[in-house]
Order: structure tokens, then sequence, then C-alpha cells
């Protein structure tokens, strides 16, 4: 298919979009952003998610840093956690309940993110992610900032260890991707060459700030006119012991002697006690985590008095007890990362066909056979790939039918809402409007 079903829409002259029917926009977005993700021609995909990302921006749906708004918490906690959510599946689907969500409750401070590993195993590049939540925003009518966010752009240890050239360009490589499809927040994770042989902390640290660094410079080069892109920094890979004031000092420290940039880095990850997907036990249900809230409160408080950055961040927290999440405002934790508690919510919905969710196990159980680890029962090994299941079957998953997708999609927005509220985001739509304005970057289009 060519570009006929955007001929009634928009003209494009000179390189620039011009709308024709806003109203129509709206109604046949749902076809045009299908018809882009299940393109064949990459070359055709790239300029339909490009016109969508465009139509987005003239509908007042603007990607953006949120630097302003962290350059602000830094000066001044201001009682909420942002979350940034990693949509796996149903991207489209997904953004639309939280975008519902989000203006029904004046929540402003909210981030859309994918992890390089995800990037993959859901098969959804940058430009694809940021044209699948875009087109959201215009189906749900949403105008403002929208925080698209490179989440854990990593450095692979034994990648690394291998060709540290090789993988470096691939991790800048990825940034430029990332940054070309207006995505103006990296977190930079490069905590995976923590050097623990080493004796003091701050040589331990040395490998990690360094190549933070140098990854930080990188984006500060590809940014566009009038934007400084929010960039995150990382001390305890998530998953190993609790971080300390003494590593992010020596983390921090290191950092600022050796960045060779303007603005420096906005916020720090650090490890409080969990794990990605949370831990799964034999019969596939999550164990409860003692997540250790006085190390986020204390490297909170240190890395905004001393530093100026917003806050620490909290990873692999979706999976935590609800009553948990009241604790990130009152701790001083700038943004919390959630992904897992989102893909269980569609995995295990009882709205989800039976055959349909068999006919992917059976596929995980098949081509990933070699990861099944000794020991594991068949809930576990399902639980820890499943994720694995929204790429291959992306097309299975965007035709499921219409009152299924919705059924679902109203069990995401139940918790959408209960999060937004114990994370304490309502009614943060003015402080966002005072403290961010957006920027139009303009891209040429081509048709």
């Amino acid at each position: 298919m060519g570009f006929e079903k955007f001929f009634d829409l928009v003209e494009v002259k000179e390189g620039k979009i011009f709308l024709k029917n806003k109203e129509l926009i709206k109604q046949k977005m749902d076809d045009l952003i299908f018809d882009a993700v299940f393109e064949e021609n990459e070359e055709i995909k790239i300029k339909k998610f490009t016109l969508i990302k465009e139509i987005a921006k003239e509908l007042g749906a603007i990607p953006s840093s949120i630097q302003g708004l962290y350059e602000e918490m830094g000066k001044n906690f201001l009682g909420f956690t942002v979350p940034a959510i990693n949509i796996r599946g149903l991207t489209y689907d997904v953004a639309r309940a939280i975008f519902r969500k989000a203006k029904e409750k004046g929540v402003g401070a909210f981030i859309f993110e994918i992890a390089r590993s995800e990037i993959g195993y859901t098969k959804q590049r940058p430009l694809e992610y940021s044209a699948c939540v875009l087109a959201a925003a215009v189906k749900e009518e949403f105008s403002g900032p929208v925080f698209l966010q490179g989440d854990h752009f990593q450095i692979v240890r034994r990648y690394f260890e291998k060709d540290p050239l090789l993988e470096t360009n691939y991790v800048k490589g990825l940034i430029k991707e990332a940054i070309e499809a207006e995505f103006y927040n990296i977190d930079i994770d490069t905590s995976t060459l923590v050097d623990l042989s080493k004796e003091t902390i701050y040589e331990q640290q040395r490998p990690n700030f360094e190549n933070t660094a140098r990854l930080a410079e990188h984006v500060r080069s590809l940014e566009p006119e009038g934007i400084t892109v929010s960039i995150g920094g990382e001390i305890g890979e998530i998953g190993g012991k609790n971080s300390t004031p003494e590593e992010a000092r020596a983390y921090l420290d290191g950092f600022k002697e050796v960045y060779k940039g303007s603005k420096g880095l906005s916020k720090l990850s650090v490890q409080t006690g969990t794990k990605h997907g949370g831990v799964v036990l034999p019969d596939g249900s999550i164990a409860q985590v003692k997540i250790d809230f006085e190390t986020l409160r204390v490297l909170s408080d240190l890395v905004r008095k001393e530093y100026g950055l917003s806050g620490c961040v909290q990873h692999g927290a979706s999976t935590l007890p609800e009553e948990a999440f009241d604790k990130f405002p009152e701790t001083g934790t700038s943004e919390i990362h959630l992904a897992t508690g989102f893909q269980n919510i569609i995995y295990d919905s009882k709205h989800l066909p039976e055959e349909f969710r068999k006919m992917i196990y059976d596929f995980l159980k098949k081509q990933f056979s070699s990861e099944w680890k000794e020991g594991q029962t068949e809930e576990q090994f399902i639980y820890s790939t499943r994720k694995k299941g929204f790429g291959p079957f992306k097309k299975e998953w965007w035709t499921l039918p219409r009152e299924i997708k919705e059924a679902i999609m109203e069990e995401l927005e139940k918790k959408f809402e209960l999060l937004f509220e114990k994370l304490k985001v309502f009614n943060t739509v003015e402080i966002v409007n005072k403290t961010i304005k957006p920027v139009k970057v303009p891209i040429k289009i081509e048709v």
C-alpha cells in the first residue's frame, strides 16, 4: 500500500505537512497506524510512521524532554513520582488507555519508554514505538508534551569484554536512532561494567562513569536545536546488592570530572532490592519483595541536595504489592519504571481467549526450550519468557476482536488509575506546562 489513505487527510508541500480534515484524521487513525505497522516495504513504512508523527505534532501532541520538570524537582521535590511505562504489546491500544486516564485525572507527568532488550523481542524499533504512542494521542485528542524515553540503553558486559568499540558503537547507533524518532529522554546504563575487583569504590565505578560520560556526550552532540535531552545514569545493576551513598558520590563525582558536555544527568537509577519482572515462585505467583525504601530516601535526598538531580529512579517495580506505591512519593523518588505488571494483566486476563494464550505458550516452549533452566517449573518458565510472545505474534495481538481488546484495556485502565493516584501524579498538567515548553522539531516529509 502507498500513501492513498493519507491523501484526503493531509497535504505535503516542500517537505511540510498541512492538515486538511482534523476530525477525519482522528476517525481514520486506527487504519493509518495499523497500515504503517504492517507495511512490508521498509522505506514506505518509515515514511508512514513519520507522517503519523508529524500529524500528531500538528495536532498538539509534541515529543518533549522532561528536563525542565526534573530541574525543578532538583531544586525542590514536588511531591510526586513520575511513572515511566514500558509497553511491550498492543502498543497503540495500551497508549490510548494511558492517555484516556491521563486526560480524565489531569496527569501531565508520565513517560512512555522502551528498553534496548524490548526493542528486540517485541519487534518495535524506536520510530514505530514513537508513531504508535503519538497515533494514540491523536485518537484520544491528547495535546501537550509527550515524553518518549529510551530505557536501559545498556552496555552488555559480555559483548563489551569481547569488543568494547563494537558494543559502544552499537549503543551510540541506538541513541541516534531513538533521538531521530524524537525520544528526548535517554537512560544510559553502564552499571554492568562496575568492577568490584578494584579496591576503592571510586575505581569500581570508574568504568561505569567514564562510559556514561562518553555516551552522554554523544547524546548532547545529537540534540536538535531547542532541546535538552534528559539523561539518566545508573549505579547499581538491577537485581544486585543495594546501592550506597558512597557509590552514588563516587559515580557522580567521577562523571563530573570526565564529562565534557553542558548539562549533566537529570536522575540516577539505584538498586533497592527489586528484580526486573519480580521473583516468580514455582506455582507461577510472584514472591513478595522487601524493597529498601530507606535507601531510596537517603539517596534521593543526597543526589538532589548535593548534585541538583531530580532524585533516584526505581526499576523493576510493577509487580510490587499495591500498598508499596504510596511510599515512592514519600521517599522522594523522582521516577519509577513499570513494565511486567501490565504484561501480566494482558496475559492473565480472563478476556484473552484460552486458545490464543495456549498458541503463544506452545510456541515459547518450543522456540525457547534452551532457556528452560534446570529445576524451573513450567509456570516459572512461561512467566519468564512470555514477554517474548509479543513480537512474533504482533499481528495476531493487533487483530484480536475489538471487544476482547476493549475488555483488557478496561482492566489496564483501572491499574493505571491506581498507580497514578498512589504516585500522586493526578493534576500535574499545570506544573508540566509551567516547566516544559514543547519544541516542534522540524522534520522534512517525503512521500
